[in-house]
């Protein structure tokens, strides 16, 4: 129980909630305050007690400016004049249920204090425009109006450099949107961060906005606006963040500031936070964040700013240039150009690694052995000059596209030669299954090649990732049909030349502009330096999706054949049942082509085959050319 009760007043005589507050503790408390006026106390050394401000809030900032590490013990009286006080240290909006809080020493803590320029701050300083993060009555806008504010801020976004220095000396030298510092927040509903930032641990939370891409921007909005929280673990790629106990901010031209609402404007801001500097009564809904946090040990600093513009980029947006993609960091550029600059390089250990895997692919597609192609896979060397070669198309690096090139060429001309030479050897000319299916590329074998290309760019770019190149070698299969057209020039067929050739070209042309894509994407290039080489990339593409068009509609054509055909299992003839086994569907032409395997308990008439015919093409509704390969089981 309090001995020692002040009630710090504006104005006694225009205080006309004075004798209900009086009357309440004496009655209740047995308690009989005193009552000051915040001039004549601040005048005087303070004493061991309570003392109750009922004041507004920047005299409330001024009473602690002067009471900073004294032993005196405060409580708010909730008014209509200290709305920030009220928000930011929980206290109760009702006048009594305030004074009863007072009085229950298990809310009785030390806090932190925030000073900004020396001006304490209750609840937020923010700097420049943080598009969302610091919603004003969000949550009470219509659907259509949240929208508006989403597309407002879309188009309204503008930077400017900063420099900040932590408590350790740490600069941070960047161009940002905006910044918004926070002593410690409450979790609610109405929160953006989900986390709660402590108000015992003698540090300060800079959250630093400055999206390097309309992309990032884009998700950084949705993710206020929509999703409306964040985390500090997983926070947008647009937020840098900052935990620290002091904070110096310096920008080459004034910089409009808020603090707690009101507008301000300087060029340097010296933020400090006071540890467990005043001891105050929070309100009854802090009561879980006042257990067990009285006697938090020292956090250590926190800095994210990995996302954060560098100086480059930082020229670019206060430019008011804010590019569609990120640009690469110079590390990441630097790593993976000398990657890809020795990839495009011809070596004898490609030449090697060409020849050793042609053969084995050649070896493996006369095998009809998925497991030996898959080997072949693994070994061969060519994704990495066509990677190379995206890079060099959207660099317009001459050093690149001619090296890559030459490199392609050399292990494309060995990889052709030494199929055909094995294929004009061996004593066998058969076209196995593993050939058979790649010679119809259609569309499907497209999008395995901008995938791949795309898997392929990223796990280049990424040092963590690069061993998954190999499993994008397998899932695009480059060598096979290179090797499947040296057989087919070595048995002089133009069919098998013509389809597995195709089918390099497209995984060839498909993975270089997929690739390219990416690697803009990922910032190693600008859109307007990229724009002659994917134009020329794109224009081969579409060349290329002509004919796997045609090929992809044969596809679905002969798809639905088969799904009518599908019941066709059994045909009467003769009271004699006889089994339809579908082998297989060529369509050339309009001439749709049947290939079926009957088996019967006794031979066929050249009438009866008719009939299975004529029944077939009932079935699908179109003229077939039928090829029966008869089987007669015999008991």
């Amino acid at each position: 129980m309090q001995n020692k009760i002040y009630i710090i007043v504006a104005n006694k005589e225009e205080n006309k909630h004075l004798n209900k507050i009086t009357e309440y503790i004496n009655n209740k408390y047995n308690v009989t305050p005193s009552i000051y006026q915040v001039s004549e106390i601040l005048q005087k050394i303070p004493k061991h007690g309570l003392y109750l401000l009922y004041l507004n809030d920047n005299e409330i900032k001024n009473f602690f400016l002067h009471y900073i590490n004294s032993d005196i013990n405060i409580g708010i009286l909730p008014n209509d004049n200290c709305p920030m006080c009220i928000k930011n240290y929980g206290i109760s909006t009702n006048l009594l249920e305030a004074i009863d809080d007072t009085f229950n020493n298990e809310l009785l803590s030390k806090i932190d204090l925030l000073k900004c320029n020396e001006l304490i701050t209750f609840n937020s300083i923010t700097i420049g425009d943080m598009h969302g993060m610091n919603r004003i009555n969000y949550d009470k806008k219509s659907k259509l109006e949240k929208v508006k504010i989403f597309f407002n801020n879309l188009i309204d976004i503008k930077y400017k450099s900063y420099t900040i220095t932590t408590s350790k000396d740490t600069k941070i030298q960047t161009a940002a949107s905006g910044i918004t510092i926070l002593e410690h927040t409450i979790v609610n509903e109405k929160s953006t961060i989900s986390e709660y930032l402590s108000i015992h641990d003698g540090k300060l939370n800079a959250f630093v906005l400055a999206p390097t891409s309309l992309i990032s921007y884009i998700w950084y909005l949705i993710s206020i606006y929509f999703y409306q929280k964040i985390t500090i673990l997983s926070m947008p790629k647009s937020l840098g963040f900052i935990k620290s106990s002091k904070l110096d901010i310096v920008a080459t031209k004034p910089m409009d500031y808020s603090l707690d609402g009101v507008n301000l404007s300087t060029k340097e801001i010296s933020l400090e936070v006071l540890k467990d500097s005043i001891n105050i009564y929070l309100g009854r809904k802090l009561e879980k964040y006042v257990r067990g946090n009285a006697n938090s040990e020292d956090v250590k600093d926190t800095i994210k700013i990995n996302s954060l513009p560098n100086e480059e980029v930082s020229s670019i947006l206060i430019d008011g240039k804010l590019p569609l993609f990120a640009k690469a960091s110079d590390d990441e550029f630097k790593d993976l150009f000398t990657n890809l600059r020795d990839s495009a390089k011809f070596s004898y250990t490609f030449l090697t690694l060409m020849i050793l895997s042609t053969l084995l692919a050649t070896t493996g597609l006369f095998a009809n052995s998925a497991p030996v192609i898959i080997g072949a896979m693994i070994l061969a060397p060519l994704m990495s000059p066509i990677i190379s070669l995206s890079m060099g198309v959207i660099r317009a690096d001459k050093f690149m596209l001619e090296h890559s090139i030459k490199t392609l060429i050399y292990g494309i001309s060995m990889a052709l030669l030494f199929s055909c030479i094995f294929t004009y050897f061996i004593p066998l000319n058969i076209i196995t299954n593993e050939m058979q299916s790649r010679l119809s590329p259609n569309l499907l074998d497209l999008m395995v090649a901008i995938f791949s290309g795309i898997a392929g760019a990223y796990a280049s770019s990424k040092e963590n990732i690069s061993k998954s190149l190999a499993g994008v070698a397998i899932a695009v299969a480059l060598v096979p049909p290179l090797s499947v057209t040296g057989i087919g020039i070595g048995l002089m067929d133009f069919n098998i030349i013509y389809g597995s050739f195709l089918l390099f070209i497209t995984n060839l042309v498909g993975i270089t502009l997929s690739a390219a894509l990416t690697f803009i994407v990922l910032g190693f290039s600008p859109v307007k330096r990229a724009k002659k080489g994917i134009f020329y990339t794109t224009i081969m593409m579409i060349i290329i999706t002509i004919p796997l068009l045609f090929s992809f509609i044969n596809m679905i054509e002969k798809n639905n054949y088969i799904n009518q055909l599908e019941s066709v299992d059994k045909i009467m003839i003769k009271d004699t049942y006889v089994d339809i086994n579908i082998l297989d569907i060529n369509i050339k032409n309009n001439i749709v082509q049947l290939d079926i395997e009957t088996i019967s308990s006794k031979s066929l008439t050249y009438s009866d085959m008719e009939y299975i015919k004529v029944n077939l093409e009932k079935k699908i509704n179109h003229a077939i050319v039928l090829k029966i390969s008869p089987k007669v089981v015999l008991k």
